[in-house]
């Protein structure tokens, strides 16, 4: 895989990506012990925290870690797609420009 600090180099308006990889659970405190420091709840089962709590908190981080690798996995495919179609136009632009540069070259003078 890439590293947040290439994707934020390559691409500056998907920062806020590299700031939700590279922050923690430094506010949640322990996932599943309970009500988070946020305020809300997170439902019946994590406010009652033990083990159902934590492993109903790491199904949830499971799951964002999943959603996270698809997203960026199709912001590495859109790119890749993107650079093809940009090549294929500089490859018909430059064949317009030979065939304009022929055209030129064969008016009368």
């Amino acid at each position: 895989m890439f590293s947040t600090r290439r994707i934020q180099r390559w691409y500056p308006n998907v920062s806020h990506l590299s700031k939700l990889i590279s922050s923690g659970s430094s506010q949640l405190g322990d996932l599943g012990s309970g009500a988070g420091k946020g305020g809300g709840g997170g439902g019946t089962i994590r406010e009652a925290g033990g083990s159902f709590g934590k492993m109903e908190a790491a199904r949830e981080e499971e799951y964002f870690y999943k959603k996270q690798l698809e997203q960026l996995e199709r912001l590495k495919n859109d790119q890749i797609h993107q650079a093809e179609y940009h090549h294929q136009q500089i490859k018909e632009h430059e064949e317009a420009i030979e065939r304009h540069k022929i055209f030129l070259e064969n008016l009368p003078k």
